[in-house]
């Protein structure tokens, strides 16, 4: 179900009831206080990819999306025609082998089949230098189980993230908006690989 074709229909239709139409505050305030332009950022699942139109005004020039969706990488091409077209990939996240220092999640982690987190989570160490961060947001709901967003909770990402990453920040955003406020985490992970 999960297809290149259901995604790229989505975005045809405007489908996208996960999507804020801008940045969320808790990534804009995260962002707001880095201060090395010269990081190596991935944004995975990146949909309409409002952080990286703010990373990129911000100066950092060195961001890379990724989406199953040729659709959703057109649109945000289509808004900043300015941004590095080699740095949108259309293809699959985990058949991705770069190497970042830091990555953002912002709603794909809850639009992949929740099968498929365990191998998330090691994907993401892989894709990570040694010391490289895992940050966003994380719903704390349990939501959908038959189609995405698919929930889930604190105790569940900590079994899942502990083997691979430092478990820095895993606390509920305070600063969400008015309809995630209480059913969405802060993380700030570190990778342990080395």
């Amino acid at each position: 179900m999960l297809s290149q074709t259901y995604w790229n229909e989505r975005y045809l239709k405007h489908d996208t009831g996960w999507d804020l139409g801008e940045i969320s505050r808790p990534l804009k305030e995260y962002f707001d206080q880095l201060t090395n332009r010269k990081l190596r950022i991935l944004i995975p699942g990146c949909g309409n990819a409002y952080e990286a139109e703010y990373l990129f005004k911000l100066g950092f020039e060195h961001v890379y999306l990724i989406d199953l969706s040729q659709e959703a990488l057109n649109a945000f091409q289509t808004r900043n025609p300015e941004f590095p077209k080699d740095q949108l990939i259309c293809g699959n996240f985990f058949q991705h082998h770069e190497k970042y220092d830091l990555m953002v999640e912002q709603t794909f982690f809850c639009a992949i089949d929740p099968k498929l987190r365990a191998d998330y989570v090691k994907h993401a160490s892989t894709l990570l230098n040694p010391g490289g961060k895992l940050i966003g947001l994380l719903f704390d709901d349990p939501l959908n189980t038959e189609h995405p967003p698919f929930g889930g909770s604190k105790t569940e990402y900590e079994e899942l993230f502990e083997p691979y990453f430092e478990l820095n920040t895993l606390e509920k955003a305070y600063n969400s908006i008015g309809p995630r406020q209480n059913r969405e985490l802060f993380i700030k992970l570190i990778n342990k690989a080395c």
